[in-house]
């Protein structure tokens, strides 16, 4: 008989829910904004009328479903099942997701970071098809990344491996949401790059960022490729400070892949191309000129087939 899951994907801009099979398909699906400066409890009375909505889609109530997988902004305790303090869900600390859930829609749950639940889900149903290991960074509100060696999610020390998005780039940088200075994840987030053309335009120099009322990375990314001055200059530096987090990641761990996701990654090529020149620039002990750095292939729905894949793994 073919299982079928709810999967909920909890971050810090969004949430989804929805029924997914063991083939991979998508029954239903459903979100809203997250809403987080609204407190755990807000968020989490969302996450509940979210699940209720795809369990209540046409062709749904007759399955039964066999558990809940949930991928959350991290970090999280998986054995626990808490959700300890990520620096996008402000006042998540020690919450008791898991047992949550598991009380409120009655069925077992399984919980995963949800960067580690993407590169998951990537592995089986997207760009790492057929790789045996691969590291996975999402780039968007925050940076996460998730590593799979052997076939297998690394999760490291309590759960604490592919943390990416705050390795240390710049000791003295802007101070990260994880309480350090100059992590990845301050200088190449969405909000990061935005908050660096703000920083840029505050000096007086013209760009026609200025035009731009509420002003976002896909606009720097936009008008640099339009041919602003200004606006390069902090696409440049971004793609440099993104290519210094993976020629780290790549020389410790030796992929066979790097995929790469979130809404900075819908630059296309714009990103890419100099992303894998700087990379083979910087990485010397590496085969890098054969490590194909690609982006993801799951596009929205990799929330939602991550915490499949982790749901249908446990």
């Amino acid at each position: 008989m073919t299982a079928t899951v709810l999967v909920l994907d909890i971050g810090g801009t969004k949430l989804a829910a929805g029924i997914v099979d063991s083939g991979g398909n998508i029954l239903a699906r459903a979100e809203v904004p997250t809403l987080a400066t609204e407190g755990v409890e807000r968020v989490l009375d969302r996450v509940i009328r979210l699940a209720k909505v795809v369990l209540s889609a046409p062709g749904i109530s007759g399955r039964g479903i066999q558990r809940i997988g949930i991928g959350c902004a991290g970090p999280v305790d998986r054995q626990a099942g808490l959700v300890l303090n990520p620096p996008n869900l402000p006042g998540w600390i020690r919450v008791p997701l898991v047992d949550y859930l598991e009380k409120s829609l009655g069925h077992p749950a399984v919980l995963e970071n949800d960067a580690n639940a993407a590169a998951l889900g990537e592995f089986r149903y997207g760009a790492g098809k057929g790789a045996n290991s691969l590291v996975y960074l999402t780039v968007s509100t925050g940076i996460g990344g998730g590593i799979i060696l052997d076939g297998k999610l690394w999760h490291g020390l309590k759960d604490g491996a592919g943390e990416v998005g705050h390795m240390t780039l710049v000791p003295d940088g802007p101070v990260c949401g994880c309480g350090n200075r100059g992590c990845l994840e301050a200088l190449a987030s969405g909000p990061s790059i935005a908050r660096r053309a703000r920083e840029a335009l505050g000096t007086g120099r013209s760009s026609r960022l200025r035009d731009v009322q509420a002003l976002t990375a896909a606009d720097v990314a936009r008008l640099a490729q339009e041919g602003d001055t200004l606006a390069a200059e902090v696409w440049t530096a971004t793609v440099e400070y993104l290519a210094l987090g993976v020629a780290a990641v790549v020389t410790i761990i030796a992929p066979e892949r790097v995929v790469i996701g979130g809404g900075v990654a819908n630059a296309g090529d714009f990103l890419f191309e100099p992303l894998r020149r700087e990379v083979r620039h910087r990485v010397k002990l590496v085969a890098v000129a054969s490590l194909p750095i690609l982006p993801a292939a799951l596009g929205a729905d990799v929330g939602i087939l991550g915490a499949a894949a982790v749901a249908l793994d446990a």
